[in-house]
């Protein structure tokens, strides 16, 4: 391995050199970190966790795990930051990493002893021979070979993990990826993920999830671990770098989301200015008529480059592939960092604006209709003056201080303020022809979001022990207000839409809702490292409270609440060997309590918190070239549905989720990459009302997902890669009577993508069909832990075109 050193360096007066090297060396070997094991330099690699920062607590955590002795000029390394190291290195190999970049080398001056020197111009570090099991990690996470996925993930409250060091099932989505996909929206990337399903059509007024086959709002989607800071109907694309997706529950990790999802959790991570200077415009479109283009500008200025600016900023409008069907978005979002030698800063500042006519609504089948035939539907059933308007700005503050060598505190604070309009209407399918009433409804809904975290992270050792304690706490509040109008009914038909009349005047004015939600918490971890690292248990617990209060025509209501409790959790990894990690993990998750649907009599009720508890196990395999991940788990929590009689919503029972999850992502031959996996559920009702229900399949939970995409680039063509995408999902029942179904679908998109240069400039041509077929198919029967359940609309063949110019 090869490090190369550049010459920046202000040495102190030499007369203070071996004073300020015995200080520092005295300071080290004081250190709580550093234990003598008789460490030689030939000894095997061993598993190393060095959090980025300042360089000289990276050096000192390093030189203390490694148990050898350093001395280091402070001035050297007075403002110089390190990207820190996570995985299995041999020390030099390891200081190499910490140093990339410094202009430092390392110089041996003894047994278990090194002092660190300026290198020479032009010098270089030399190693022998090796071959890196995981890199190092830097501020945005290094991309696993291919670049699809990066190898580190956020995990809350426990940081950024490799995903060979972690007990729980994560993957990563790279930028380079949301790019080659032409992904516009988060519903757009996800589908990527076997474990993950959309619920909403496309052309919607918003997305929704199923991970492990239960629900994820928008709402719970995290923003640099903030909830409740994006927007909350639809997110774009072009702002993410990372976009993190943990499975299972994970409030332990990241605290209780603000619907309180219990599948998983999706995190995006914001883009960052990176030491390379950034410029750059994407024109897109979009079938059928959408234009538009993005710009992404990042530069890094001050001494040693330590403010950063990135803005991303996005237009695009036209008609889509559905009759009388046209979205314009616009986004921006500006991020500033700070990077100081103990001290890093970030703020980002976004506003998202999305105008949707004729968004389609999920369809809803009554209790007298058999499920429609999706390969007849046709044209938009949608009204063409139906409408989604919503305005969404936000705002995020978040830093890291490291106190000592082996100490660090970080915190950060986020604000929303959301203004969101429709004018829609339901689809609810009474009989076999398809009729459908439209009753036309004016909604508006306003929230503000407040919410916050901060935390204090340690590492130290307890004789030949590891231990990295995490204390953390988090806040999050929202108050949001709902209104609107009922308007007279119409007759339309699924398969023949009817153009009815705008609506103008109300027959009814809805009540004006007002609800208030706040969650705290406070949660303590441990992560223990025994025989060198090898095996690492997670022990931890996290109080959480929730409070919900609301009131209807200024009348508090009495369904309102205020719970609290104690949720424990843990996880172990054993590193079998250098390429294999097993894992197992038992999870419990709070919930916020579920809101009845306004197609059920008991609109707006809402329930009590509940519980759910995951227990899985697992294994990952890192081949180098390629990643292999499998996890077997059993998710529990109670079961909700609209009664199809009485049309009252409520809990009703209890569902298990028992599956098995297998992952594969890298490039496994030169030039060919995969992306994908399989998704397997035996999802089962257990203490139904009279037992009606049990042991039927829980509704809108497919039994298989699978998902393979492959990128080849063409030999001989430099730069020309070909790509496939393919998705199946097995029949879903509508329902916990198991009655009505939906069929097992497949979706095939290709594409084709070209790189090249012009005087100096970088360009990526992109083109790809999704559905590439046009079946029109019902590719979800919503989520079975969904208080309005509904068929979702397949989005039919789609063109996407893209050219990407880095000035």
């Amino acid at each position: 391995m090869t490090a190369v050193m550049s010459s920046s360096m202000r040495p102190a007066p030499s007369r203070l050199r071996p004073l300020l090297h015995l200080s520092l060396l005295l300071s080290l070997s004081a250190c709580p970190l550093f234990i003598t094991t008789g460490w030689a330099e030939d000894a095997p690699r061993r598993s190393y966790q060095v959090p980025a920062g300042s360089l000289g607590a990276a050096l000192t955590r390093f030189a203390g795990l490694a148990g050898v002795n350093l001395s280091v000029d402070p001035a050297l390394v007075s403002g110089r930051t390190s990207p820190g190291l996570s995985g299995d290195f041999a020390v030099e190999e390891g200081f190499a990493q910490l140093l990339q970049g410094s202009g430092l080398q390392l110089q041996p001056v003894g047994e278990q002893a090194y002092m660190l020197t300026p290198a020479p111009t032009g010098s270089t570090l030399q190693l022998g021979a090796t071959s890196i099991y995981a890199t190092a990690d830097t501020a945005h996470g290094d991309p696993y070979v291919g670049g699809q996925v990066a190898r580190r993930g956020s995990q809350g409250l426990l940081g950024s993990k490799d995903f060979m060091e972690t007990p729980f099932s994560e993957t990563t989505y790279t930028s380079e990826l949301v790019k080659n996909l032409q992904a516009r929206t988060l519903g757009d990337l996800v589908a990527s993920d076997p474990s993950v399903r959309a619920t909403n059509p496309a052309g919607g007024r918003y997305e929704q999830f199923t991970i492990r086959g239960l629900s994820l709002f928008n709402s719970d989607v995290s923003y640099n671990g903030l909830y409740g800071i994006l927007p909350t109907y639809t997110i774009d694309m072009e702002m993410a770098d990372r976009v993190d997706i943990l499975k299972g529950p994970s409030q332990l990790i990241n605290g209780i989301s603000p619907r309180g999802s219990v599948g998983g959790g999706i995190n995006v991570v914001p883009k960052r200015a990176t030491d390379v200077p950034i410029t750059s415009f994407t024109g897109n479109y979009a079938s059928d008529s959408q234009v538009g283009g993005a710009v992404d500008i990042g530069r890094r200025f001050g001494e040693g480059d330590m403010f950063g600016v990135r803005f991303n900023g996005v237009k695009q409008s036209g008609d889509t592939e559905w009759d009388h069907q046209s979205v314009d978005r616009e986004m921006a979002v500006l991020g500033l960092d700070f990077s100081g030698e103990r001290l890093r800063l970030s703020t980002d500042i976004g506003h998202n604006e999305r105008d949707t006519d004729a968004p389609q609504e999920r369809v809803q089948v009554g209790a007298k209709a058999e499920v429609p035939h999706a390969s007849d539907v046709r044209h938009n059933y949608a009204q063409s003056w139906s409408k989604a308007r919503t305005r969404d700005t936000f705002g995020t503050v978040t830093g890291e201080y490291d106190v000592s060598d082996s100490v660090m505190v970080y915190g950060g604070a986020g604000a929303r303020k959301s203004n969101h309009d429709f004018l829609r209407h339901a689809v609810a399918v009474s009989n076999n022809a398809g009729d459908f009433s439209v009753q036309p409804r004016d909604f508006t809904r306003d929230e503000n979001v407040r919410t916050a975290n901060a935390g204090v992270r340690n590492w130290f050792h307890t004789g030949p022990v590891s231990h990295e304690i995490n204390l953390a706490a988090s806040y999050f509040y929202m108050d949001f207000e709902n209104g609107g109008a009922r308007y007279a009914a119409a007759p339309s038909n699924i398969y023949n839409p009817v153009q009815t009349p705008t609506p103008n005047t109300p027959t009814r004015l809805d009540s004006e809702v007002y609800t208030e939600n706040r969650s705290s918490s406070v949660a303590l971890a441990d992560t223990l490292g025994f025989f060198d690292d090898r095996v690492l248990l997670t022990i931890g617990a996290r109080w959480q409270r929730v409070q919900v209060d609301d009131w209807t025509d200024n009348v508090k209501g009495d369904t309102g609440y205020d719970e609290e409790k104690i949720s424990p959790s843990g996880g172990i990894l054993f590193k079998a060997t250098d390429k294999l990690s097993l894992y197992a993990n038992y999870m419990e998750g709070l919930s916020q309590g579920k809101i009845a649907p306004s197609t059920s009599v008991n609109e707006d009720e809402i329930f009590p918190p509940f519980i759910s508890r995951q227990v899985e196990v697992g294994a990952k395999y890192d081949a180098g070239a390629f990643a292999i991940t499998t996890a077997v788990f059993r998710i529990k929590q109670p079961a909700y549905e609209t009664n199809a009689t009485t049309r009252v919503f409520g809990p009703n029972g209890k569902r298990e989720n028992t599956g098995v999850e297998v992952s594969v992502f890298g490039e496994p031959l030169d030039g060919f990459r995969l992306l994908g996996g399989v998704m397997y559920i035996d999802s089962e009702l257990t203490n139904t009302t009279n037992g009606t229900f049990d042991g039927n399949r829980a509704p809108a939970t497919p039994e298989y997902n699978v998902n393979l995409g492959a990128e080849w680039d063409v030999p001989n063509v430099q730069g020309l890669t070909l790509t496939s995408r393919g998705m199946y999902s097995s029949s879903q029942y509508l329902d916990q009577s198991n009655n009505k179904e939906i069929d097992a679908w497949t979706r095939i998109d290709v594409g084709v993508r070209y790189a090249f240069k012009v005087e100096e400039k970088n360009i990526t041509l992109r083109a790809n069909v999704e559905n590439v077929a046009d079946k029109r198919y019902w590719s979800s029967a919503g989520a079975s832990d969904d208080s309005e359940p509904g068929l979702t609309l397949a989005t039919p063949r789609t063109y996407l075109l893209s050219a990407t110019v880095d000035f």
